[in-house]
């Protein structure tokens, strides 16, 4: 699988790409657009007008008696056409808002239910603090794109057409050919200096992305960061990335100032060359002090909104780059996906079948040979074996986290690759090894289980796993916030949570994968009891280290590097004097 974070080339492909999958959002609002883009019209119209208001004041105050004859209609219209000009762009901002927001949350909605509906795989292999920021940075850029392409693109455009109109039909065509030749000049010198400053962009955003992910991966390390004396390798390392983000920006800030100073040349050599015409025409009669400043003032209107408009390109350019990372999360395809005619699995015994499964991480890594068990309705098996023998993929393979190289997964006859994922996952409940909780309160993280379960429900289950007494200690007892992973809660602690978490949840089917690990043997002890009582009724699967809680299931398998070499209860596998009585004998010696 192409790894989310390798860097790749703009192309006009994802760009196009980019406007394709917000054009729907566009067009949600048609009513909104159609008025925004009227208001647009409107002011560019009196925009435009003003100038033209202008000259005619000018020519009636330049004649003889002028100052007896004050033209009160005119600037009275000025006036106006100046309020306008203002005040239909602020309505137009007002009414177009809520497509710009509404467009950004559905955006980041659809990019955040995509990330859970990608695999496993991907959450193992992506970078959270470089995917927080492409995301920040995507929806930034949407806001951006929205405003400034609609409403600094296209009305820069027509304020352009409208002038360059207006010289051509009352000037001499020499006005309008300078104004078309120095749009030109400028287009193309912007274009090409904004494409050739595109790579230093895209080199900080790298390496802010870069940069983030290490300092969030640091961050959530911290213990062990301050276990090895390791501050100043972080940083040093953290650094790395911010000394290539700070080399880009130098560059991207200094070609800036190229692009600018070029632009400014460019708009100054043509705006003379207007002004020399002009005044020429003065001298010559042609034209009116008016038609002087009519002129100078649309040259004036002109360079404004050419100088914006070269840096509403260069951010265009700089969002649409913003946005590429986000939307190519769009475009990692789910490796787990519904079959086209999945339907809700129908649990009646909740009996488990592994039949002749084989799964391999990747084609060169082998995990399970041929793995063959049942787990009737209401009956227990526990897996052991040494680390790496495959037991905790049995679990990620029953959740359909992956799916089967060969053979297949059945509850109660169904194939689980023919049910609807969620379901299936509906069915089964799990105590992980590693707990790993929300940064919210106790509460929050039991009632996770079932989030529409009652206050009684959840306090039912915290006694049950015996974590109730010690949270109602706590001086904001199921108020109190665990911390970022949980940190602020022992290891026990949080198992217990985990544990209370999936009895709130009620499934047909318990996995509890090393359920016990983080527990003193007090409590391991109460809340073994409590396991027995949770698994009595239900299917359950037991991937354990210590032996002596899976004494009573009624199957063990032991497993050795992805293969089963040994099955029976433990009175049976003691008997057979094999490895698992090796294993027996050796826990035995250590607990003494």
């Amino acid at each position: 699988m192409r790894h989310y974070s390798a860097a790749s080339e703009s192309t006009p492909r994802l760009e196009w790409n980019a406007i394709r999958i917000l054009s729907p959002y566009l067009l949600e609002f048609k009513g909104r657009l159609a008025i925004a883009l009227t208001l647009l019209v409107l002011s560019k119209l009196a925009n435009v007008a003003v100038p033209l208001v202008l000259k005619e004041i000018i020519d009636a105050m330049n004649k003889p008696k002028a100052m007896l004859l004050v033209p009160v209609f005119l600037v009275v219209a000025y006036g106006l056409l100046r309020l306008f000009s203002t005040l239909f762009g602020e309505l137009r901002d007002a009414i177009f808002a809520k497509v710009t927001q509404r467009t950004i949350r559905r955006v980041a909605l659809k990019v955040f239910a995509h990330l859970h509906d990608l695999s496993l795989r991907f959450h193992l292999e992506r970078q959270t603090g470089g995917v927080s920021r492409d995301i920040e940075r995507g929806t930034r850029g949407i806001s951006f794109l929205f405003n400034f392409m609609l409403f600094n693109i296209l009305p820069t455009l027509l304020e352009i057409c409208l002038v360059a109109a207006i010289l051509f039909s009352k000037y001499d065509p020499w006005f309008a050919a300078i104004t078309f030749a120095t749009l030109v000049v400028y287009i193309v010198f912007t274009l090409f200096i904004t494409e050739w400053r595109m790579v230093f962009r895209r080199t900080m955003n790298d390496m802010d992305s870069k940069a983030n992910t290490r300092a969030i991966d640091s961050l959530l390390n911290y213990e062990t960061v301050k276990y090895f004396g390791n501050e100043r390798y972080e940083a040093r390392r953290y650094d790395e990335h911010l000394d290539t983000w700070e080399v880009a920006a130098v560059r991207n800030q200094t070609s800036l100032a190229a692009l600018t100073a070029g632009q400014s040349i460019i708009i100054a050599i043509g705006v003379t060359a207007l002004m020399l015409l002009a005044a020429d025409g003065v001298v010559k009669g042609t034209m009116t002090v008016g038609d002087l400043v009519l002129v100078n003032v649309f040259m004036l209107q002109l360079y404004m909104p050419l100088h914006f408009l070269g840096f509403v390109y260069r951010e265009i350019k700089h969002s649409l780059a913003d946005m590429e990372k986000m939307f190519r999360l769009l475009g990692e395809s789910r490796e787990i996906e519904d079959a086209p005619d999945a339907v809700p699995l129908k649990v009646e015994q909740a009996a488990v079948r592994f039949e002749n499964v084989c799964f391999a991480y990747d084609p060169e890594r082998e995990i399970l040979f041929d793995v063959s068990f049942d787990i009737p309705a209401g009956h227990t098996v526990a897996v052991v074996g040494a680390s790496g023998a495959g037991k905790s993929t049995l679990s990620r393979l029953l959740f359909r986290f992956y799916d089967v190289t060969a053979g297949r997964i059945l509850i109660d006859g169904q194939d689980i690759r023919k049910v609807t994922q969620a379901s299936l996952r509906a069915t089964i409940g799990i105590v992980p090894q590693d707990t790993v909780l929300f940064n919210d309160s106790i509460y929050y993280n039991i009632a996770y289980g079932r989030p529409d379960a009652t206050r009684e429900e959840v306090l039912q289950a915290a006694q049950s796993a015996h974590i109730h007494v010690f949270v109602e200690s706590l001086p904001h007892g199921y108020d109190t916030v665990v911390g970022e992973r949980g940190l602020k809660l022992s290891g026990g602690e949080k198992q217990r949570v985990a544990i209370a978490r999936a009895i709130l949840k009620n499934p047909s089917i318990m996995i509890f994968d090393e359920a016990t690990s983080a527990l003193d043997s007090k409590h391991e002890k109460a809340i073994q009891d409590e396991l027995h009582n949770v698994a009595r009724n239900r299917t359950t699967l037991i991937i354990a280290h210590r032996l002596s809680t899976i004494v009573d299931a009624q199957q063990i398998l032991v497993m050795d590097k992805g293969r089963i070499i040994e099955r029976g209860s433990h009175r049976e596998l003691l008997a057979q004097q094999g490895v698992y009585a090796q294993m027996w004998a050796l826990q035995q010696q250590e607990e003494v």
